[in-house]
């Protein structure tokens, strides 16, 4: 008897202390792979402010920004230098599908790394400074379409990064047969795109509407296309390409990996607690500022989802022409 209350006890003790070593982040870090002001930056912050208002992580969560290679940089060192890493999350979007795609990051492939969520989508946007010449859309397709080296245009992912494939799109549905000679001028993230056009640098930029928000919003920008099969319901007086003739939409889902190499017991909370983010009042608020839409996808799920946004944008690039 006495041997079975010690068994009994002693596994009780082994119980509770698995329970008390249930893992809860350290020293939690969101990668953000550009430069601050883009929309990986601003998926990280608001992931970071959320998860630690909801009181969903113990401690505050750093913010890391690590440009370089359309995210590149970032993929290898999370891939390379912190598989094993159950602290660190990274931003990421349909630039990062784009990119694996094309075969940018070298070596390295959808299977690398664990696909946590999708938590939103927006639209796509091509804006001009507010005493642009080009008024609309059709005169600055007329523009390209004379000489598409005459209009420079600005993006905060890489070449070949979705920021240029969306113009690209228009152009091609302008009818320019090759949509590879766009002047498309590669930053470092959405603020230096911004920085570009501002400073007279660059004549369009092409990014998301979260990045350039409050430049409309303050009126130093235009603008003159939404990439969106409809006028966004808050903000009506922004016509979209498809309404001004060039039947375009581009969607840009924005949401998170980690380290592939992490425990299950990392991978479980981190998936439960963007989960419970997603499903908070204050979280849907911030998507909502940024006319950012709900698109949910985790788990599984999210795994599914991002394969197949790899292969659907790798047809894409080879139809434009930027695969083979």
């Amino acid at each position: 008897m006495n041997k079975l209350i010690i068994t009994t006890v002693a596994l009780a003790l082994a119980m509770a202390a698995s329970v008390t070593r249930a893992y809860q982040p350290e020293s939690p870090e969101c990668i953000a792979p550009a430069n601050p002001g883009g929309g990986w930056d601003f998926i990280c912050r608001t992931t970071a402010k959320n998860l630690f208002d909801l009181g969903l992580i113990p401690g505050a969560m750093q913010v890391t920004n690590m440009s370089g290679g359309g995210g590149g940089v970032a993929f290898a060192h999370v891939t390379k230098e912190r598989n094993n890493d159950n602290d660190l999350i990274v931003a990421a979007s349909t630039s990062t599908s784009a990119r694996l795609a094309q075969g940018i990051f070298k070596g390295a492939g959808a299977d690398d790394v664990h696909w946590l969520a999708t938590f939103g989508a927006e639209y796509g946007v091509l804006a001009v400074k507010k005493d642009s010449k080009y008024q609309n859309l059709k005169q600055l397709m007329d523009a390209i379409l004379v000489d598409p080296r005459s209009v420079a245009i600005a993006g905060g992912s890489s070449v070949g990064g979705f920021d240029h494939i969306k113009p690209m799109l228009v152009a091609r549905a302008a009818g320019l047969k090759e949509v590879r000679r766009l002047k498309y001028v590669a930053y470092s993230g959405g603020g230096e795109a911004m920085t570009g056009l501002l400073s007279g640098a660059v004549d369009v930029l092409s990014g998301d509407f979260s990045e350039i928000r409050g430049f409309y919003d303050s009126g130093d920008i235009r603008i003159i296309a939404i990439l969106a099969p409809n006028r966004l319901k808050n903000f009506p007086d922004i016509p979209t390409a498809k309404e001004q003739g060039y039947d375009v939409v581009g969607a840009n889902w924005r949401g998170l990996y980690m380290p592939a190499g992490a425990s299950a017991e990392a991978k479980d909370f981190w998936k439960n607690a963007i989960m419970k983010m997603v499903e908070s009042e204050a979280f849907q608020k911030d998507l909502e500022a940024k006319a950012i839409e709900p698109f949910n996808n985790f788990g599984e799920d999210m795994e599914k989802f991002v394969k197949g946004s790899i292969k659907d944008i790798a047809d894409l690039s080879r139809e434009i022409g930027i695969m083979k």
